[in-house]
């Protein structure tokens, strides 16, 4: 079974690319902390990608902004690519299949 379910921050504006077939699709990180304290006596983020397809992708873009909190539901994936000097890179990343929009941190202009 692969379901992750996590709550986060977004770290930057998500923003949607269209591709030429009409698909749209957003790339967000999520900051989520640790339930947690490391040897120091602090509490580790980690930085989550999350990709997110079609209507997800528009309304997270329409709704979300830095900062405010989401919750993610999806699939935990990999894939593998080459950089320019051969290079075989992977990549680990969420699926969305559905975000709830928990709270926002920066007041919105109507």
């Amino acid at each position: 079974m692969n379901n992750i379910t996590l709550v986060g921050r977004l770290t930057q504006e998500p923003e949607v690319k269209e591709s030429t077939d009409g698909t749209v699709r957003t790339v967000i990180t999520v900051a989520v902390s640790r339930d947690y304290k490391n040897q120091d006596g602090t509490v580790d983020t980690d930085f989550i990608k999350c990709v997110l397809w079609n209507g997800i992708a528009s309304a997270t873009k329409d709704y979300c902004h830095k900062g405010d909190v989401v919750g993610i539901k999806g699939k935990l994936q990999t894939r593998s690519y080459e950089t320019e000097d051969n290079q075989k890179k992977h990549v680990m990343e969420v699926m969305v299949e559905k975000i709830t929009f928990i709270s926002s941190c920066t007041s919105k202009a109507e």
